[in-house]
């Protein structure tokens, strides 16, 4: 009996911003097909406009993935996960063990297979996830401050700026060219 996939189930009831009052309750399977989705259209984007060679679905793929370790260790809120080197090394130390130890949940051939997606985390592609994981933190703040939820004031605004620090042609195309849209009603998209 394999039990990786059983452990990815659990995906669905680790909960993101712990740390935070939150109107509606993120979770991280939700979260991982919102990165999935943008991650995919940042690769996209860098092949269409930015003479990119980036597989983009090997990228969403990855993205699907991205957040699998917490099923183990549980979502560590950022301003605790870098709150100083040793931390921010000891809990990467951690993800790269849980990652492991849900690879051992596979058959062997099927590890080979899901070990690059889990654990290759300094690809080209892998950027892509990064940034697409900071601008769906982004949208999340979006949606709390639709909702009147001024508790995401600031993690909007610093957000932002580390989205900005990325200097990135494709983020900012996205930002620029989709971001807005989350901002407007069902009515309004029509």
């Amino acid at each position: 009996m394999y039990k990786f996939f059983a452990f990815l189930d659990r995906m669905k009831y680790i909960n993101r911003w712990s740390l935070m009052h939150s109107t509606k309750t993120e979770n991280i399977a939700e979260h991982s097909l919102q990165v999935a989705q943008i991650a995919h259209a940042l690769a996209t984007i860098s092949n269409l406009y930015f003479d990119g060679k980036v597989d983009a679905n090997s990228v969403a793929v990855k993205a699907v993935f991205h957040e699998t370790s917490e099923v183990l260790t549980g979502d560590l809120p950022t301003p605790i996960k870098y709150f100083n080197p040793a931390i921010s090394t000891a809990y990467k130390a951690l993800e790269a063990q849980s990652n492991q130890k849900l690879l051992s949940h596979l058959p062997d051939q099927m590890q080979e297979v899901y070990q690059p997606i889990l654990c290759d985390h300094d690809d080209l592609e892998y950027k892509f996830v990064k940034y697409a994981d900071k601008i769906s933190a982004y949208v999340k703040c979006i949606d709390e401050l639709k909702l009147s939820n001024k508790e995401f004031v600031k993690a909007k605004d610093s957000i932002l700026q580390e989205i900005n620090n990325f200097k990135s042609p494709e983020v900012d195309f996205f930002m620029e060219n989709f971001v807005t849209a989350y901002q407007l009603s069902l009515d309004e998209l029509d």
